[in-house]
Order: structure tokens, then sequence, then C-alpha cells
């Protein structure tokens, strides 16, 4: 049976896509927006809201599901309504149909840091932080980590659900993401433009590559679940990274002056996307998840990424 892929069209979902295909497998890709040269056995265009849509995307059962579409923190602020249907709703939906007590596929569920809410804990997050989410998206994503544990715990999946830091480097202005300045200064710094960064040069954040994102979604598709904790959920390892360091770096790699980057720093998108402090995720590495390695490696693979 396949591997279903939903949000397959989006910045992580095509190159797991590509991932999956190189490694033999036989996918099923999903996306509300078309798919023009995601490689697939087979592709299904359609809201993932809609069930005619999902029961396309399932019929020939699969072996496991990967589900990283979703409405993101922005959109999710201005409408959430319609978050709630994609992000909730349709989820457990997802969820509920891929179920199945004789053999339980492996459920991946794209989760996020935004379930830790804001502030962070100034001594650190760590596998024992508590979730108090202050973003809708937050929130509906620490819905679904219970949904999945729920039906992990009734042998219907085998879920994982991974907390994904930032993942650099996403297209210019990522649509409904106001962590969009993250990625918007390799664009600006790669082509010699000047950005006015809406956090400080201290402010810190949490990333991986997309690299080492989709590395880790294939680990999540082999990985021991019995070493999972009980909310089968785990906080992927990520580097936190000042701002301004990450600046100097790329301009570094980019052979550009880094003062091209001025700072006017948004006091709120500061506390919510600019003060992460340490962060510790031993239940992920002894698993297998990982890191980039080093702050060069993760700027390289992420201008990399933009080609």
């Amino acid at each position: 049976m396949p591997i279903v892929v939903t949000g397959a069209g989006g910045f992580v979902g095509r190159r797991l896509m590509a991932a999956l295909h190189d490694l033999g497998h036989d996918t099923v890709g999903v996306d509300h927006g078309p798919m023009a040269g995601v490689p697939a056995a087979r592709t299904v265009q359609g809201d993932i809201a809609d069930a005619s849509v999902r029961a396309e995307a399932l019929r020939d059962g699969c072996s496991a599901l990967v589900h990283l579409a979703t409405m993101p923190g922005g959109a999710a602020e201005a409408d959430p309504a319609a978050a709630r249907r994609i992000n909730v709703d349709a989820t457990q939906a997802l969820l509920e149909a891929v179920g199945h007590p004789s053999a339980p596929p492996r459920v991946i569920f794209a989760s996020s840091i935004a379930v830790f809410g804001a502030p962070l804990p100034a001594r650190g997050v760590d596998d024992a932080t508590p979730l108090s989410p202050h973003l809708i998206y937050g929130a509906h994503k620490a819905m679904m980590e219970i949904a999945v544990a729920l039906w992990s715990n009734r042998g219907r999946i085998d879920g994982v659900s991974l907390r994904l830091p930032a993942i650099l480097a996403r297209p210019r202005g990522a649509a409904g993401m106001k962590s969009a300045f993250m990625s918007d200064v390799f664009h600006a710094l790669r082509g010699c433009q000047p950005m006015i960064c809406p956090v400080s040069p201290q402010a810190t954040i949490w990333a991986q590559s997309l690299d080492s994102c989709v590395a880790n979604l294939l680990t999540a598709l082999s990985c021991d679940t019995g070493q999972l904790p009980p909310t089968r959920a785990v906080t992927l390892p990520a580097q936190t990274i000042g701002m301004g360091d990450l600046v100097h770096e790329i301009a570094r790699q980019c052979g550009h002056d880094p003062g091209l980057v001025t700072f006017e720093p948004d006091a709120g998108l500061e506390m919510a996307f600019g003060a992460h402090p340490t962060l510790a995720a031993p239940a992920a590495e002894r698993l297998g998840f990982a890191h980039d390695g080093s702050v060069a490696t993760l700027v390289a693979r992420a201008l990399a990424a933009l080609d």
C-alpha cells in the first residue's frame, strides 16, 4: 500500500515526496493546489476537509500517512473557523479514516513548537515542559497531538507527532506565516537587497534546514515507536540561533554586507517568535532525530534549498 502525504505540493511536502520517490516508495500526494512536478504514483488535488477528497486519497488504503497540510499561524488567527475546519476537523477525520485495528498504519503528524506558547520559560524547554499555546494554530496542534495519542492507544494507528521548529528557508513572504522574516533574510541577503527585520539582533529562534526536516520525517516513518513517550509526541532537535548571528552567517556565505539587514523590533513578534531559550530534546534524539549540527551547515543547506 502507498504512503499518503498531505500538503504534498508545499515547501516541505515537495522535498519529502522527492525523497520518498528516490527511496522507491509508492506514494499518493494530496494538496489543495497544483502539484506539477511532484513525483508520485498518484496525486489528488482538493481540500482535505472535503470527504470525497479524503476518500479518493485513501481509496487504496495506506501503509503510512504523513500529514503536513495545515492552515498556518497568521492565517489561522485571521480566520479561526477555517483553521478549525482544516487543522482540527479534517485532521480528526483523516485519523479516523486511516485507522485499522488489524494493521495500524504509521501516521506522522506535523505538529509545531507553537504548542508551547509564549513567553517560553527562561530556564529552557525540555521533554517535561507543559503545553500552553496562546495562538489558535498552536492550540489546534496541541489538540491533534492528543487525537494522535488517543487513536494510537486504541490500536487504530501507530502515531508519531513531531513538533517542528522553524524550517529554513521557505519561499519569500510565506503566506499566512508570522515567522516569515526568518526565511526572508535568506532571500534578501542572497539577492543583495535591503530588508527590515521585525525582531532584534539578540532575538533567538529554533531552526532546522529543509534537508534536516525531511530526514527527520523519514526517520519518523521507520523509528521504534515503542520508545516514544506516552504522549506519542516529541520536540525535534533544533539549533538555537540569534538573528544577528544568522544574518552574519548568511551574509558571509553569500559574500554580501550584513548591513543590508536593519532591525526594527516589534515587541509582540519578538516575544512570540524571537525569545526561544535553550532546547533539550533527549526523547527525540534517542529515536534518531537530529538537527543540522552547526549554524554554518544549516545556512548552507537553506541557501541550497532556494535554488
